[in-house]
């Protein structure tokens, strides 16, 4: 009988009662509830935070029958009915004042039917913290406190510092009670995307212990290779042969589209566990994990802070600037690095630097595709096409038309990118040849404003060199002098020497020149 997978169910109760798929975890939680008190985790949208908090509801609450067959039974023998707050902050949508309000003020009013309420407490605050005193009086057990997706108001606020500046001052008075509970408390996890500086739970609450580059929780969340050996064998066996490819091909796609997480410098490879079943549930590899939402503002972050996309794959900084979000000042990094669309992808352990990263195939060219139409002004749904001619041009010889082209992706350059327009072309070229190197061989290569580029087809090798109001003739002359081609001089397929001009004053491309090498 073929396995049930739980797509989009959250609840720890829900899977087991109804024998849905689940990779046992719980080692990993009887550590967390059972080593510390106050912890933060923060992982990517969909990466199951949702769930581990739903099973630490169910530990919490002594439901034993839950945990059969896994490794809690084993592990833990003093099974306890503890009062559980349980604070899903996920479940609305925040753009008013009143939104984050209203799931509050539900929330207290829920806990207050179970555990009374205090005519003098009249904020969310002081709410809170009567409800865990008289919470923890009423059972004669300390109260475990599960917020899920803390950050969920902030996030959304992005880009509305009056609305922000108003979450920040609700959220920083109703987090700090839990420092100031500490005697009434047995466990606390609150869960997110973001680590938000400057919110009461970071700065007050400095007994918060932060697992999401700890080592010992790094597989937490998400799934490994080896557990998807252990429990999904059969199924990739399936989806070999649904998929048309041979097992070793199958897995190797799957590590390619889904792999490639790490969450701290030494941890295997995780996988998205949210592409990954719902690749075994269709039995077809497919964008998954993306198709679910991209916020806009993370484009309107790297637009705002000039970033220059070809770093976005060399990018290294320290664990400080990862591991904080400062709502005043965003910077793009961290919160790309949060929202899982980068990775670390290895560690400088002399000067304490993390490379960053795409993290897999699925992320990279989802969000390479994403950024097409904001950076190069062409209708999203076209994106696809346009890179489809692109290939067929490059692949067909037909260089003047593949020029022709990616003029049009630089008509209409808006005027207050004029100034920037260097940045500005090399970001859409980036782009372009990005998604271009999906299908063909592309290589890339910026240093001190140049712009060089190699494409590689079964018939043809194009090396490219890009000049700002130079002349076509001046890039040419580079790649003559700087020996670009010199790799390919052997080489049976027709090689092409391609100088390209940009026009300051056009704001496009100017000219071109095709040489064949010789």
């Amino acid at each position: 009988m073929s396995k049930k997978f739980p797509i989009g169910i959250q609840s720890f109760e829900e899977i087991r009662a109804n024998d849905f798929f689940y990779i046992d975890k719980t080692d990993l939680i009887h550590q967390l509830a059972t080593r510390g008190k106050y912890y933060f985790l923060g992982r990517p949208r969909r990466f199951g935070k949702s769930l581990l908090v739903s099973t630490l509801e169910a530990y919490f609450q002594g439901k034993k029958e839950l945990f059969k067959g896994l490794a809690m039974e084993q592990l833990e023998q003093d099974w306890k009915d503890y009062p559980v707050l349980h604070l899903d902050l996920n479940t609305q949508k925040y753009d008013t004042p009143e939104a984050l309000y209203n799931i509050l003020n539900t929330t207290l009013c829920h806990w207050e039917k179970l555990y009374g309420a205090n005519p003098s407490e009249t904020d969310e605050g002081l709410r809170f913290g009567g409800i865990i005193r008289r919470a923890c009086a009423a059972t004669g057990r300390q109260v475990v406190i599960l917020i899920d997706e803390y950050d969920k108001p902030l996030l959304q606020a992005i880009g509305n510092e009056a609305l922000a500046a108003e979450y920040r001052s609700t959220l920083k008075a109703f987090y700090g009670v839990v420092k100031s509970c500490d005697p009434y408390i047995r466990f606390a996890l609150l869960t997110g995307v973001s680590k938000f500086s400057k919110v009461s739970v970071f700065s007050d609450l400095n007994n918060l212990l932060d697992i999401s580059m700890d080592r010992r929780y790094a597989t937490l969340c998400g799934i490994t290779e080896e557990e998807i050996h252990r429990t999904l064998e059969p199924e990739l066996h399936q989806l070999a042969d649904a998929t048309g490819l041979t097992y070793e091909e199958t897995c190797q796609k799957l590590r390619e589209r889904y792999d490639g997480y790490h969450f701290c410098r030494v941890s295997p490879g995780i996988y998205n566990p949210f592409s990954l079943l719902c690749t075994f549930d269709k039995m077809e590899f497919g964008s998954y994990w993306f198709e679910t939402g991209t916020p806009t503002f993370l484009v309107e972050l790297l637009k705002r802070d000039r970033y220059n996309l070809y770093q976005m794959a060399h990018e290294q900084t320290t664990a400080d600037v990862l591991n904080s979000v400062v709502p005043e000042a965003l910077s793009s990094i961290p919160v790309l690095y949060q929202a899982g669309y980068l990775t670390l992808k290895g560690y400088d352990s002399r000067f304490e630097l993390y490379q960053l990263g795409f993290p897999n195939k699925e992320v990279e060219e989802g969000f390479i595709n994403f950024l097409l139409p904001s950076y190069a002004r062409i209708n999203p749904a076209e994106g696809r096409f346009q890179i489809s001619r692109f290939v067929q041009e490059v692949e067909a010889g037909d260089i003047d038309a593949f020029f022709r082209r990616l003029q049009s992706f630089f008509a209409d350059t808006p005027y207050e990118l004029a100034r920037d327009l260097e940045l500005h072309y090399q970001n859409i070229l980036y782009i372009v040849f990005k998604l271009i190197g999906f299908y063909v061989q592309a290589e890339y290569h910026t240093s001190e404003g140049r712009i060089d580029l190699v494409l590689q087809t079964d018939r043809y090798v194009y090396v490219m060199e890009f000049k700002l109001d130079g002349t076509a003739e001046e890039a040419l002359q580079q790649i003559e002098d700087k020996r670009y081609a010199l790799p390919f001089a052997t080489d049976k397929r027709q090689v092409f020497r391609v100088g390209v001009n940009f026009s300051n004053r056009m704001r496009n491309i100017e000219r071109w020149l095709v040489q064949e090498l010789q």
